[in-house]
């Protein structure tokens, strides 16, 4: 069945020999250029994602952070490039907020994207690092136009940020966010490429373009050090998975948010819901979504509890996914019953996410983000360096592993995600959006084991769990639907045409005899294309 037979849908699956899902048009042809020249997996990825930082700069930048995972023909791979906070971060100095800073200097922390893309072409590359940003430079020198959704978020955004000075001498051109279809040059943003291009990313971390970062630190009473920025490192970590129904899912491991992805899968596969199995739970039935609602409010309990820097968690990730912690999780959910679970109310976030496959094999998740939008609402004078606020992710508690301190990972909301099947790649898919990307990680991945096809998993509507237990559907779901889920007693929350709370996702699945299909999600102006 394909997804215009079940779902409304703007798009349809893409098959080829090679095929990227991104979230821009532009993007993806950027990528499938690099693919054309010889390119690998990581090469398209790394070319899309410096070209998303031009053409989506609501959702993510150059001072934003970045998840990936490789498959690289035979084993899996995780890259964790984000940053860690500032050294001089104490509890003592953050005891001036009842909250964590969404804005200002003491919401950066180090950004990592600009060396997850030097790490991933260092490693799984073929082109020169330089070749990569060619279209990225394109766009900001030349200009390019902006797609729907793009400036419907822009303009959002503007009423946000529009009275901080960097952000509106940036973003704001003519006083205003472009709207749909205007044409934006970001000559300064092409500069900033074309020496991170020329420098192997070096001069964002030890070089001119760090001077010119911790000028501004310096001037706007920031904490950020030349030494905070040098001594970024990423990692290159073994990914963590769960098993659901015969499939592994993978995630990188905390600082990532994706553990609770596997906490939930894990626990319905314990309570027996079989997605693909005969009789298996139906994606679309009240009675599916009330148990993964369920085994997602457990989850999400357990990363607001003890998810953080490995280097700060009290409980290892092998324990949290034991077969003893897992039972007791699940024994909590009643199949007629809606709990009460109140987890931290979750918060908005700005994230793209690409999908690659090559024609040799090699396959990339990849997730980068300034956190909320545009980030901390700070830009570099004379860079187009948007920096994000991921510092937000911490939390002021006393003693909780996630705590704010200096040199320290925040818990970060962007996750890659891959599928496999004994031992062999299924697909590589994510979805954006903040905390909907694990509950939307469980949500595909149970409609793809349930034979949809990709672009179908990602067409459907979606459910997203708040942090105050509330449940909110999205358009396309029936009203028998939520009238069932009332009745096990959720607090369901119909949401309106255009709500950004469901993220976007993209998916690139291995076909059996090689190949790839393609699917884009319809929330967001993108699509797939292949070769």
């Amino acid at each position: 069945m394909g997804a215009m037979d079940t779902y409304p849908t703007r798009r349809s699956t893409v098959y080829g020999e090679a095929v990227v899902a991104s979230s821009s048009p532009l993007a993806a042809s950027a990528a499938l250029e690099v693919l054309a020249e010889g390119g690998t997996a990581a090469d398209a990825a790394v070319a899309a994602a410096m070209c998303l930082t031009v053409v989506e700069p609501t959702n993510n930048g150059i001072g934003g952070d970045l998840l990936a995972l490789v498959w690289d023909g035979e084993r899996m791979h995780g890259l964790n490039a984000s940053g860690r906070s500032p050294q001089a971060w104490t509890p003592e100095h953050f005891a001036q907020y009842s909250e964590m800073p969404k804005r200002g200097w003491d919401a950066v922390t180090v950004p990592g994207a600009v060396a997850g893309w030097a790490a991933l072409s260092g490693r799984f590359g073929r082109l020169d690092f330089a070749r990569l940003g060619r279209d990225a430079v394109r766009h900001a020198e030349q200009g390019w136009r902006v797609g729907p959704i793009v400036a419907q978020d822009w303009g959002r955004a503007a009423g946000i940020l529009g009275e901080i000075e960097d952000f509106a001498a940036t973003f704001m051109p003519g006083g205003r966010a472009p709207r749909e279809g205007e044409k934006v040059i970001f000559a300064d943003h092409a500069a900033t490429l074309r020496e991170i291009l020329e420098t192997g990313g070096e001069s964002f971390y030890r070089g001119a373009l760090a001077e010119r970062i911790v000028a501004h630190a310096e001037a706007g009473g920031g904490l950020l050090t030349a030494e905070d920025l040098a001594s970024h490192e990423v990692d290159w970590c073994e990914p963590i998975a769960a098993t659901w129904a015969g499939h592994e899912l993978y995630e990188i491991p905390p600082n990532s948010q994706g553990l609770a992805a596997l906490v939930a899968i894990r626990i319905l596969e314990r309570m027996g819901v079989d997605p693909s199995g005969g009789g298996g739970a139906d994606p679309d039935a009240a009675e599916t979504v009330h148990l993964q609602v369920e085994a997602m409010r457990q989850a999400l309990t357990v990363l607001h509890g003890d998810i953080a820097d490995p280097a700060w968690m009290r409980t290892e990730v092998e324990d949290i996914l034991s077969n003893e912690a897992i039972d007791a999780m699940a024994a909590r959910i009643s199949g007629s019953r809606a709990a009460v679970v109140v987890t931290e109310p979750p918060t908005a976030g700005g994230t793209v996410y690409l999908s690659v496959g090559d024609a040799d094999g090699m396959m990339v998740s990849l997730i980068q983000s300034n956190y909320r939008g545009f980030g901390a609402g700070l830009v570099v004078p004379g860079t187009g360096i948007a920096l994000h606020d991921r510092g937000a992710g911490f939390v002021l508690t006393e003693g909780h592993p996630n705590q704010v301190a200096g040199g320290k990972r925040p818990l970060n909301t962007i996750i890659p995600g891959f599928l496999t099947r004994d031992g062999a790649p299924v697909c590589a898919y994510g979805v954006m959006g903040g905390p909907m990307q694990p509950q939307g990680h469980l949500q595909v991945m149970h409609r793809l084991l349930a034979g949809q096809s990709v672009q179908e998993a990602l067409d459907a509507p979606r459910w997203f769990v708040e942090g105050d237990g509330e449940l909110r559907l999205e358009v396309g779901w029936p009203d028998e639907v939520a009238a069932a889920l009332e009745a096990k007693g959720h607090r369901v929350t119909r949401t309106g045409p255009g709500d950004r709370t469901y993220g976007g996702g993209q998916a690139v699945r291995r076909l059996p005899d090689g190949g790839y299909a393609g699917g884009s999600d319809p929330r967001k102006d993108g699509h797939a294309v292949a070769r």
